[in-house]
């Protein structure tokens, strides 16, 4: 494509279209449905749509949260959180745990979903959910910009330290069978969300030494 082709904008300039393209191009993304409880233990469940994994081992995972809000404040707290797979069946409750509850409120009530006690941890699995990490807070801290100003943004990472699976997402051959779960991600645009699907899946290995052509 030639350069003269391409729309180029500056972010700190604005981006001149109808709506923000940053985070349609940047997805679909996993989404980050986060428990947590504060310091007296009322709990606290809401989705994010900054969420990915960042290393195998120890296994890390990471969100990220535009504005303070409880979920940060509890992490920060108590130094757990806990990851709850988003399914296509759960779509409705996960979006209801992302409504402006006043403070205090339990989004797990709200949204008709069961607390389930955590292995290692204090706070509370989706039940409901057929995948969990529990997760212990490895770093919380505020981002900033290139030149060093603070953005109302709160990166936290944390090392999954138990992991449950429904076990019928566990094939016959003892693969996790990830589209089984019918996952969602989050897209662009106000409520755009995209399910993983079985006829979408496809494989690609990563070449060996033996692939590369010569020079």
């Amino acid at each position: 494509m030639a350069a003269a082709d391409a729309y180029v904008y500056h972010p700190r300039d604005g981006h001149g279209l109808a709506h923000d393209p940053f985070n349609s191009i940047v997805g679909p993304r996993p989404i980050g449905w986060i428990s947590s409880v504060d310091a007296a233990g009322r709990r606290n469940l809401a989705p994010y749509s900054f969420f990915n994994a960042f290393n195998y081992t120890p296994p890390i995972v990471g969100f990220a949260s535009t504005g303070w809000k409880d979920t940060i404040a509890n992490v920060q707290a108590t130094g757990v959180f806990c990851w709850n797979l988003a399914t296509r069946e759960l779509a409705q409750a996960m979006n209801m745990t992302s409504a402006p509850a006043e403070h205090g409120r339990d989004e797990f009530e709200l949204a008709g979903l069961t607390p389930a006690p955590s292995s290692l941890i204090a706070a509370p699995r989706v039940l409901e959910s057929p995948v969990n990490f529990e997760c212990r807070v490895t770093q919380s801290f505020q981002l900033t910009t290139a030149a060093g100003e603070a953005v109302e943004t709160w990166m936290t990472f944390g090392e999954v330290v138990a992991v449950h699976i429904d076990r019928r997402l566990i094939r016959e051959d003892r693969v996790y069978d990830a589209p089984a779960g019918r996952p969602i991600l989050r897209w662009g645009g106000r409520g755009d969300y995209i399910a993983v699907e079985p006829a979408a899946m496809f494989e690609i290995f990563r070449p060996t030494k033996t692939d590369i052509p010569a020079a």
